[in-house]
């Protein structure tokens, strides 16, 4: 069964930094996009940063300059490393991917469970 699976985040003082993983299980043939949302209570979720396929990356205007991504196509794994954090970072944050499953043909939308960064003042 094909998913994906995070790690990373916890409480982090405000200044610091954390660093996030997400990474493709199961039978995956190809990974597309990859890349991070965030949410905060009473909050629409928003893009941290995201990965195409291509290669291309976009950061998000809230994040920008102290947010960084990385991907790794053939390993099917993203890096999200977020510094000078902001207690307005507090958020749960999902990575999400297109994935291809092996025998399929389809690219398919998928989320990781979150995982919570709360950033003490």
């Amino acid at each position: 069964q094909v998913a994906l699976v995070e790690s990373g985040g916890g409480l982090v003082q405000a200044g610091g930094s954390l660093g996030l993983s997400c990474a493709a299980s199961g039978s995956v043939w190809r990974l597309g996009a990859m890349g991070w949302y965030r949410q905060a209570p009473g909050k629409q979720r928003e893009l941290v940063a995201q990965v195409t396929a291509m290669g291309s990356t976009t950061i998000g205007d809230s994040v920008k300059g102290r947010t960084t991504i990385s991907v790794d196509h053939v390993e099917k794994t993203g890096w999200l490393q977020m510094n000078g954090l902001k207690p307005e970072d507090t958020a749960v944050y999902y990575c999400y991917a297109i994935l291809t499953p092996v025998g399929s043909e389809i690219p398919n939308e998928y989320w990781g469970q979150g995982t919570q960064v709360t950033v003490s003042s």
